[in-house]
């Protein structure tokens, strides 16, 4: 039988064999890899020959922990992604306002903390631009909103409104609100900003997933489908796109625990899983969300916060799940068959979680239910050799494991040497046994998993010439690549992806060159040529 598609004269990163050069699909489904020679009679008159031509074949990447939709509503609204100063920012945010008189809010975000003093923009700013219509923007971490005086006014927010249990609101030198929102404080405002439409969610999921393919990615898992701090569910955009067939990608959907509520929110999410889950969509997950960032001094920590003078604060952070119940909630969950993504980032967090999965095992077994927790900042070193034990995947977001001015500014001096030299331990998990999934957190920080491989590998932002940042926990480019394929789809539960094997599904990227040639330094200079999703091409750098 000839194949439909066959790659040929490059190198094909695979387990099963080393030397393979080329690789056949027929249908979905890869049907051989080996030499040209050993599969050129696999050629056909209607077989399309792809020629590697020295490049890289590998399996198409995964993202472990996406927001889509959310990033591709704020490409179109007032992005203000890569800014680096205030000034930049504010000017960004004028020229938007300005350019669009009819928009009775000023919605978008993605501003970076280090611009601003302290990581907390005022409301002044803000007023100086756009004195007239409230603004809710929240910052690249999406942890944190920068509103004006207008947007405080709407949702009734002055000098004597309370913080509420699970957030902050910023004040000045007299009480009077700042103009940043910290955590659930957001939704003070957020949940007046008027919602974006069916139609609007349905066109950020599709250009969304067009910039996901153009990066080589091939299927992700999205970590918040449901309503949270007065960002759009993403649901019915995909139920839309997996129904009318322009979902190409495989999304596997991470659903919303309500951390004001308790176990008896589980029987709705098990209709939710069956009501959601269409074609290549699927919500099996429970994500749950135990702390905040370190930056805003709200990831749960073991001990205390420093101050600015290196002294130890009252604050240790929050938990926005009572970890006295969490266990009870994640053995619920684990015994329905779901599977359960934690955002941890800090030590305190990460070790509620392994608490909770421990509990879950101990009453279910280890079953295949594959949690997974996300961002993993500070881990303390007792538990790190936990995760293999738990069968518990690291979700590392790589792109954050470097020296900038978040890290060195905003957040190092609050942690102290000893804390800060546990951050991000990559190699120290993989060397215990643990499975490592690649996420971006996109729109926090970029989608392109090449630029997250890259610093996973070298622990320094792509073009930057700061120092390595913690060298010991750096992982070889076969571990950090291995991380987002076959890692991820485990995470996502796509067992048939992940992979260059027969009988696997075709899910491919073909990369501008071969990155194991080159020095480490250079990896983020790599590009994706094509994109395959089940044998069908879903990007290629000739026609973008």
């Amino acid at each position: 039988m000839h194949a439909d598609l066959l790659f040929t004269g490059g190198r094909v990163l695979t387990d099963e064999d080393p030397t393979a050069t080329a690789v056949a699909v027929t249908g979905e489904r890869i049907t051989a890899v080996g030499s040209a020679g050993e599969l050129r009679e696999l050629a056909g008159p209607r077989t399309e020959v792809v020629d590697l031509a020295g490049r890289l074949l590998l399996p198409g990447f995964q993202d472990a922990h996406v927001h889509p939709v959310p990033a591709g509503l704020e490409l179109t609204q007032c992005d203000l992604s890569g800014l680096r100063t205030a000034a930049e920012t504010v000017a960004a945010v004028r020229a938007y306002a300005d350019a669009h008189p009819e928009r009775a809010w000023i919605l978008g975000g993605g501003w970076s903390m280090e611009a601003f003093e302290g990581g907390t923009p005022t409301k002044e700013l803000l007023d100086a631009v756009v004195p007239d219509r409230p603004v809710y923007l929240p910052n690249r971490d999406h942890h944190g909103a920068w509103v004006n005086s207008r947007a405080l006014e709407l949702a009734g927010i002055d000098h004597d409104t309370p913080d509420p249990a699970d957030g902050r609101i910023e004040r000045d030198a007299f009480g009077a609100p700042g103009g940043t929102l910290q955590e659930g404080a957001m939704q003070l405002v957020g949940r007046l900003a008027p919602p974006a439409g069916p139609a609007d969610r349905l066109a950020a999921l599709l250009h969304a997933q067009r910039h996901l393919h153009a990066l080589g990615i091939t299927a992700w898992q999205d970590a918040l489908i449901g309503d949270f701090l007065g960002m759009d569910d993403p649901a019915s955009a995909y139920l839309a796109a997996a129904r009318d067939g322009s979902l190409t990608a495989r999304v596997a959907g991470a659903l919303w625990w309500d951390r004001e509520r308790g176990a008896e929110q589980i029987p709705e999410l098990v209709e939710k899983r069956t009501a959601l889950s269409h074609g290549r969509f699927r919500a099996g997950t429970v994500k749950l969300m135990l702390d905040g960032v370190a930056e805003n001094g709200t990831a749960a920590l073991l001990d205390p916060y420093l101050d600015k003078c290196g002294c130890a604060t009252h604050n240790r952070g929050k938990s926005f799940i009572d970890p006295a119940q969490l266990p009870q909630y994640v053995t619920e969950l684990d015994a329905l068959g779901f599977q359960c993504h934690f955002h941890a980032l800090g030590d305190r967090a990460v070790r509620d979680a392994l608490d909770a999965v421990e509990a879950a095992r101990a009453a279910n077994g280890m079953s295949d239910t594959r949690p997974h927790l996300a961002h993993l900042q500070v881990v303390h070193p007792a538990d790190v050799p936990r995760f293999a034990r738990l069968g518990a995947t690291a979700n590392i977001q790589a792109l954050w494991a470097a020296h900038e001015p978040q890290m060195d500014e905003l957040t190092i001096p609050f942690l102290g040497p000893e804390r800060a030299a546990r951050q991000y331990p990559f190699g120290s998990l993989l060397r215990s046994g643990a499975r490592l999934a690649g996420g971006s957190d996109w729109p926090v920080s970029s989608p392109d998993p090449l630029q997250g491989i890259h610093v996973a590998v070298n622990r320094v932002e792509p073009g930057g010439d700061a120092p390595v940042f913690l060298p010991a926990e750096r992982l070889e480019l076969a571990a950090a690549i291995r991380a987002y394929t076959a890692g991820s789809a485990y995470v996502n539960h796509l067992d048939d992806t992940g992979r260059v094997a027969a009988g696997m599904l075709a899910d491919l990227v073909v990369l501008d060159r071969d990155p194991f040639a080159g020095p480490p330094e250079r990896i983020a200079e790599t590009r994706v040529a094509h994109t395959y999703v089940g044998g069908a091409r879903v990007y290629s750098a000739q026609e973008a």
